[in-house]
């Protein structure tokens, strides 16, 4: 067997599985929050003002990432859903869930900051624009499966019914991701571009490359710790983790 996939193979062991996450967890957490820490200082004091919406424009710096997050996580939870439907592996259901309140975090963040940003802009904390409503929808699916899964007391057929409504609910993120473009919206289109050139000015992009770092950071630092955490619930019954209680004791 390949190294690699023997390593992966061996990862999906719920002890192994919680000495990785015990061991990256931190490390993903505090290179997140120094990386985060950064970027926020820089967009504070390193960025000119914008031109047309002077200071207020900053917040951007918040809202992107989080925009971007919120729909990368739920992507990545329907992938783990689907790789846990189709093969059975409990790691990968347990990776999906961890991923649901998280995900759900990013998109409350980012819609409070798309309003915040939208007052000064639009005149209006809220309005039913095509980007702002569909990202609300995400928030109520990332919603639905954290309600799916615990509404349920079978963790293994939680998780299968709330990874199916993931995998349904996947097919929202390129609605969100076009409806700039397929609908006449009071959302600016867009103007960051990880490949070609964006419409900013190249002085403000800095910060911001290291907010999406340090989101993606915090990201696995959280999605470990959580699913940690749920891996030592399923598995409370065994010798391993009451070993681990009692050398932790």
């Amino acid at each position: 067997m390949h190294p690699i996939v023997l390593w992966f193979h061996k990862l999906g062991s719920p002890p192994t599985f919680d000495r990785f996450a015990a061991r990256w967890a931190p490390w993903g957490y505090g290179l997140g929050l120094v990386t985060m820490a950064v970027g926020v200082a820089w967009s504070l004091f390193g960025v000119p003002a914008d031109y047309q919406q002077g200071d207020s424009f900053r917040i951007l710096y918040i809202h992107v990432p989080a925009a971007w997050m919120s729909m990368a996580v739920f992507a990545l939870m329907a992938l783990y859903a689907t790789i846990a439907l189709v093969w059975r592996i409990k790691l990968c259901e347990i990776l999906a869930m961890a991923c649901a309140p998280i995900g759900a975090a990013f998109t409350l963040i980012t819609l409070l900051t798309g309003s915040i940003w939208g007052k000064p802009m639009w005149g209006t904390w809220w309005d039913w624009d095509p980007r702002l409503t569909t990202e609300l929808i995400l928030l109520f699916l990332y919603l639905g499966v954290i309600g799916l899964y615990n509404a349920i007391d079978d963790r293994r057929a939680a998780a299968r019914a709330a990874g199916l409504l993931a995998i349904v609910g996947v097919v929202l993120l390129p609605v969100i991701r076009y409806s700039v473009v397929w609908w006449n919206s009071l959302h600016q289109g867009q103007t960051i571009r990880v490949f070609g050139e964006s419409s900013m000015d190249p002085s403000m992009l800095p910060p911001l490359l290291w907010m999406v770092v340090g989101t993606k950071l915090w990201f696995i630092g959280a999605l470990l710790a959580r699913a940690r955490a749920d891996n030592l619930r399923r598995e409370s019954g065994k010798a391993w983790v009451a070993e681990q209680a009692g050398g932790g004791a």
